[in-house]
C-alpha cells in the first residue's frame, strides 16, 4: 500500500453565461462543481477541487487556475482527454500538470489579470453581447484611460469591494495594482487589470466606476476622494459581470519533483 500522494494543476477556459459562478453553491450550477464531479467520476474517488478564486455568475475565463490531490497517478494526456469527454463544451480544460504537494491555486498566486471588455459602437454585434458590456452612452475614451490610471499603485480598495475578502489573503483591503492598461479592440476598448490580488467585485467595482467618468456622471477628480472614505456605497455601481474575463494567474517558479512532501 503506497502512501504517495499528487498534486494536479488544471489549466482552465470557460465561458460563464449560463452558469452560477466558479464557487459551489446549492440549487445552483456551478464550473467548480462540474468540474470536480467530473474528476471523482473518472478516479472513482472523491476530491475536493480548489481554485484561484472565485468568478461570478456570468464571469469568464480564459485562463483560470485550480488543483486538487489524489493517491493517483494518472495518465495526464489521457486524463484530459476523458475530461474534456465529460464537461459540457463551454467549459475546457486546457492543460494539466503535475505541481508539487506545496502548491495552491489561490495562496501560492502572486498576480493575476483580468480583462473587461466595453463595447462602444451604436449596435452592439450579435457575437459579443454575453461577452461585453454595451455602452448606450458617449463615453470619451481619453477619460476612462486617465480615470483608470488613478486606481494604479497600493491602496485601500474598501470602496471598491463587496465584503471583504475571504482566504489566503485573510480580512485586509489593501492591494497593488500594479498596471491598469487600455487597448482599442473591435467595436470598443478593453481594461486590462494586473494586481497581486483582488477583492470582491473589485474589478466590476472600478469599471463601473471609471465608466461614470467616462460618460461624465463623476468628475474625474472625485476618485481620490472615493479612496479616503473608504464607502463602497459612493462608489459606482458594478459593471455587468458578462464583460469579465480571468485571463491569467502567475506563480513562483515550479520545483522540477512533482513528489515534494509538505504538509499541504
Amino acid at each position: 500500500m503506497t502512501n504517495d500522494r499528487f498534486n494536479y494543476k488544471l489549466t482552465i477556459a470557460y465561458d460563464g453565461t449560463q452558469y452560477s459562478g466558479w464557487q459551489i453553491q446549492p440549487n445552483a450550477i456551478s464550473i467548480q462543481e462540474l468540474i470536480q464531479k467530473a474528476i471523482q467520476t473518472i478516479l472513482r474517488q472523491e476530491i475536493t477541487l480548489i481554485g484561484s478564486g472565485r468568478t461570478d455568475a456570468g464571469v469568464h475565463a480564459m485562463g483560470q487556475i485550480a488543483h486538487f490531490i489524489s493517491d493517483k497517478n494518472v495518465d495526464l494526456y489521457r486524463f484530459l482527454g476523458s475530461l474534456n469527454g465529460i464537461l459540457p463544451r463551454d467549459i475546457r480544460i486546457m492543460h494539466i500538470e503535475q505541481v508539487p504537494l506545496s502548491f495552491h491555486a489561490q495562496c501560492s498566486a502572486i498576480d493575476k489579470t483580468y480583462h473587461y471588455h466595453i463595447y462602444l459602437d451604436k449596435i452592439h454585434s450579435p457575437f459579443k453581447r454575453f461577452h461585453s458590456w454595451h455602452l448606450h452612452e458617449k463615453c470619451n475614451v481619453d477619460l476612462l484611460k486617465d480615470a483608470s490610471q488613478l486606481f494604479v499603485g497600493t491602496r485601500d480598495f474598501t470602496s471598491f469591494a463587496n465584503e471583504a475578502h475571504v482566504g489566503c489573503a485573510a480580512r485586509n483591503p489593501v492591494r497593488t495594482l500594479q498596471k491598469i492598461d487600455l487597448f482599442d479592440e473591435d467595436g470598443g476598448v478593453c481594461l486590462a487589470f494586473t494586481a497581486d490580488g483582488f477583492l470582491y467585485k473589485m474589478v466590476r467595482n472600478i469599471v463601473g466606476t471609471i465608466v461614470e467618468v467616462g460618460i461624465g456622471k463623476r468628475p474625474l477628480h472625485d476618485i481620490p476622494r472615493l479612496f479616503e472614505v473608504r464607502d463602497r456605497k459612493q462608489a459606482g455601481p458594478a459593471a455587468p459581470p458578462h464583460g469579465l474575463f480571468l485571463m491569467n494567474v502567475n506563480y513562483p517558479f515550479l520545483k522540477e519533483d512533482p513528489q515534494e512532501k509538505d504538509n499541504a
